[in-house]
């Protein structure tokens, strides 16, 4: 049955897994040992914005982290089947991701929100910046005409997004960020204070020094390994495209409801 209103915690840990955006997850296994060995491997598509240098060539040490902060079987030796994502630490990242929000709101901050998945995440991140409108803060507005290799970029319901052949685009690249800070820069405006984002939205607004936090799926280890060494505040982990958009929904309104923000949502 689909919860209404405001989950209770054990709730809303139930309706993750129910929805598998945590819990069994429908991301295979060696999918994410792939992206794990090519991350290692410094395939920079798989670092999402992030510099890691040579800091993270073994891939038994992107699994652990990953093991540790996303909750994927810690066994090198598991190699094919389901993997997973510990709904608990989904619920704990949400928690700290709403500390966040807290403080933006507190000092009124400039908040900046992105997505590469607007298929699944679009929504999320539009009612997150309604809310922190709604108490006082300043949602960036990107600059007009901005492009790059794979599309434009612009704005959609408050939300920075890639636009390819009248398509939101999925994308894991930084340029777009980069294009958006690039362009703030030139115009004289204010960076924001806070970025909310996933994919290398969020990792290229980590490397620039600007406090990031936001989402991230288990084959997307660069930006749990960002939050490892702390150029990311925070990263949720979750399955970022299920069935649904609405199974994002309780999510979301755990968050606000966290952050002291539903009842301006």
């Amino acid at each position: 049955m689909p919860i209404s209103g405001i989950p209770s915690r054990a709730a809303l840990v139930d309706h993750l897994i129910r929805t598998r955006i945590a819990g069994d997850v429908a991301t295979p296994r060696d999918n994410n040992l792939s992206h794990y060995r090519k991350l290692a491997n410094g395939d920079r598509h798989f670092w999402l914005g992030l510099e890691l240098g040579d800091r993270w060539s073994d891939e038994q040490d992107v699994l652990a982290v990953m093991a540790e902060r996303c909750g994927v079987n810690d066994d090198p030796e598991y190699r094919f089947g389901q993997d997973t994502i510990d709904p608990e630490l989904t619920v704990d990242a949400l928690e700290r991701m709403a500390a966040r929000l807290r403080k933006a709101v507190a000092a009124r901050e400039r908040v900046l929100f992105a997505t590469g998945h607007p298929g699944g995440l679009l929504d999320v991140h539009r009612a997150t910046a309604a809310a922190l409108r709604s108490a006082g803060c300043e949602i960036v507005v990107i600059p007009d005409g901005l492009a790059t290799s794979e599309g434009m970029v612009f704005q959609f319901a408050d939300v920075a997004v890639l636009e390819h052949g009248a398509t939101l685009w999925h994308t894991h690249s930084p340029a777009p960020m980069a294009r958006i800070l690039d362009a703030l820069e030139h115009e004289g405006r204010p960076l924001p204070d806070l970025v909310v984002a996933d994919h290398g939205w969020a990792g290229c607004a980590g490397q620039r020094g600007i406090d990031s936090v936001g989402y991230a799926d288990s084959n997307d280890p660069a930006l749990f390994i960002g939050e490892a060494e702390g150029t990311l505040q925070v990263v949720v982990p979750l399955d970022d495209h299920v069935m649904s958009p609405r199974y994002y929904d309780p999510m979301t309104a755990y968050l606000l409801d966290a952050a002291g923000l539903s009842s301006t949502g």
